[in-house]
């Protein structure tokens, strides 16, 4: 299987105290225009992965509260051997 890079926006943090958060991710999408050229990047990664959601508990106490909403971020998927 080839790899392949996606690309997330985290759309919510929800706290469950300080031990714990769901972080709640979205497949960037359209939502101002984009240039006529294409050259925005979320527009390539929009057009080729154009739905997807992704919902992480994080306990790691050295992660929690380091996402933000609205923050942008690679996810790359390889195969596990």
């Amino acid at each position: 299987m080839p790899k392949m890079r996606a690309k997330f926006v985290v759309t919510s943090v929800e706290s469950f105290g300080p031990t714990s958060e769901r972080v709640n991710f979205s497949a960037v999408s359209k939502s101002t225009p984009y240039p006529d050229d294409g050259s925005d990047e979320d527009n390539t990664f929009a057009k080729f992965s154009p739905s997807a959601n992704c919902s992480i508990t994080i306990a790691n106490p050295e992660l929690i509260g380091k996402l933000k909403a609205g923050e942008k971020y690679y996810v790359d998927f390889t195969p596990a051997e």
